[in-house]
């Protein structure tokens, strides 16, 4: 299998070796004399495609697939998309697999081009990419190949698939390379190409030590990893792993709207009436989770009004339901809420790779859990931080509602002390730690998707539509039929591995299904 990419500066096509699905040991480049080929390319060449084509696909995978399989929305209206029934098809896995690979494919490429110009900036930023990329890759579908990937000019055209353990530990060592790249404070020639950090590489290093502290939290519950000496020691040792300490240093994609710097959906593009009636409509189980209580007296997660939006002409907020049986898609979605479409859909609208309240989280479940020093007194400390920066990094965005719902401090501090989100008012801290971090991460990738199969948490209600998966929650996505066909012997040796079928209820290694034995639901068949 090829995959084509095609880059925005100059005109380039590169076919990329993908890992796993391409059995082909060389790369083409169109051989037209007018056009500059690929190996002739500066890193720079590389950047800009590699992370805007990186920053939409991380908009359009929170909106297609996130956002249903984790029941944010459900599109109960159109029994064409059916993610929240768990109906997916084997080009969609392809697609999905053919997306990621490609993109780190490009960042290796990137890599090689910056070894070649001695250029250690884009040296760093490309490892910092192909390791955001590629912990995607294997979040989502379990073992992959990553030692033996793109080295198919060395003969690797069947790259063997390497334990997802193998593909943390090797993901781990390329953070560290790059931290120790940015350590040498390099310079990124071209600044005004980055619009997330102008070209800062202070700013990039505390992205991927950021970065880095999410991966070690998603293998945490694999206590062979000992991911608390390593989180510990960065702590310990901020000079050396810097990470976030603001939202001033988030990983946002700051879109201009101006070509080709556009959000992934553009009024231009996707009418209201698609986005909202006919669309993906917010879910009860979203609902549950941001509303406590009925009437005047109800408590409000404060940015609920800036993520979605009530029907028009209705009162109430309504949820459709995620799951449903087709023939129920008429009704289930009746006068259901929906995504908030002037905050989403505008040509400047920002794209969210990781925030510094996901650091914050992260630092609270460790605390709580006896990972890192502090104890839970340290861990309300970090949870709090982390709620507060979440919302008020949804508060620049509240100006473009329609309907206004100001996020200050004060209902901030409402939120803090009330039943949803209140420490003292919730029991369980490590369930209430993993629902508000769940929730910070609407609109961020496939970051929620991937937390929920680690912590079990929110219970999520299964649907009586979702028996293209036997009733259950999916828990990867199955390798498509272009990679088990052409490199059928790795793939069988990674599913044995995994221990389980190629299907969407095999659970990957550090999932909370892999290490108990089963996945939490409020309604198990």
């Amino acid at each position: 299998m090829k995959i084509k990419s095609i880059y925005l500066t100059g005109s380039i096509v590169l076919t990329a070796l993908i890992a796993g699905g391409c059995t082909h040991d060389f790369v083409e480049t169109n051989t037209d004399p007018n056009k500059m080929l690929v190996g002739d390319l500066q890193p720079y060449g590389m950047f800009e495609n590699l992370f805007y084509t990186t920053a939409k696909n991380n908009t359009n995978y929170a909106y297609y697939w996130c956002n249903e399989l984790v029941q944010f929305t459900a599109c109960t209206p159109m029994t064409a998309q059916e993610r929240h029934r768990y109906k997916i098809s084997d080009n969609q896995f392809s697609s999905i697999w053919s997306n990621y690979a490609t993109k780190a494919g490009n960042a290796v490429h990137m890599y090689k081009l910056a070894e070649k110009f001695k250029d250690d900036a884009c040296k760093a930023v490309a490892l910092t990419m192909k390791v955001y990329l590629l912990s995607n890759l294997t979040d989502i579908f379990g073992d992959i190949p990553y030692s033996q990937a793109y080295r198919g000019d060395e003969g690797l055209d069947h790259p063997v698939f390497d334990s997802q353990k193998s593909v943390y530990e090797q993901m781990f060592a390329e953070l560290e390379l790059a931290n120790e790249l940015y350590a040498g404070k390099p310079e990124f020639e071209k600044p005004t190409m980055d619009l997330m950090y102008n070209g800062d590489m202070k700013q990039w290093r505390k992205f991927n030590n950021s970065l880095y502290l999410r991966l070690l939290c998603r293998v945490s519950g694999r206590k062979e990893m000992n991911v608390g000496k390593k989180m510990q020691e960065m702590l310990d040792n901020p000079d050396k792993y810097p990470v976030m300490s603001s939202n001033a240093d988030n990983a946002t994609v700051r879109n201009t709207g101006i070509d080709p710097y556009y959000n992934q959906f553009r009024p231009i593009e996707i009418d209201k009436s698609k986005f909202t009636s006919n669309s993906y409509l917010i879910t009860e189980q979203f609902l549950k989770m941001t509303i406590y209580g009925e009437g005047s007296a109800a408590e409000q997660d404060p940015r609920l009004t800036t993520w979605a939006t009530k029907r028009s002409g209705v009162d109430d907020w309504k949820g459709t339901i995620s799951g449903c049986p087709a023939e129920d898609a008429g009704t289930a979605g009746k006068d259901a809420s929906h995504l908030n479409y002037e905050v989403l859909v505008r040509d400047d609208a920002h794209a969210f790779l990781m925030d510094y309240s996901e650091v914050q989280f992260i630092l609270a479940e460790a605390a709580l859990n006896g990972y890192i020093a502090g104890g839970e007194e340290k861990a309300r400390e970090y949870y709090e931080n982390a709620v507060t920066a979440s919302c008020i990094k949804w508060a620049e965005y509240e100006q473009y509602s329609k309907v206004k719902a100001p996020i200050n401090d004060e209902n901030i501090s409402k939120f803090l002390t009330g039943h949803l989100a209140g420490w003292d008012n919730n029991a369980d801290k490590n369930r209430l730690i993993a629902e508000q971090k769940f929730l910070s991460l609407f609109w961020v990738g496939m970051e929620a998707y991937h937390e929920i199969r680690r912590t079990g948490w929110p219970l999520l209600t299964i649907g009586d539509g979702t028996y293209f998966n036997n009733y259950q929650f999916p828990q990867r996505m199955a390798y498509c039929t272009s990679t088990t066909g052409t490199n059928p012997d790795n793939v069988a040796a990674a599913l044995a591995r995994m221990g389980g079928d190629n299907t969407m209820r095999t659970p990957v290694w550090w999932s909370i299904k892999a290490i108990t034995g089963t996945f939490p639901v409020a309604n198990p068949r």
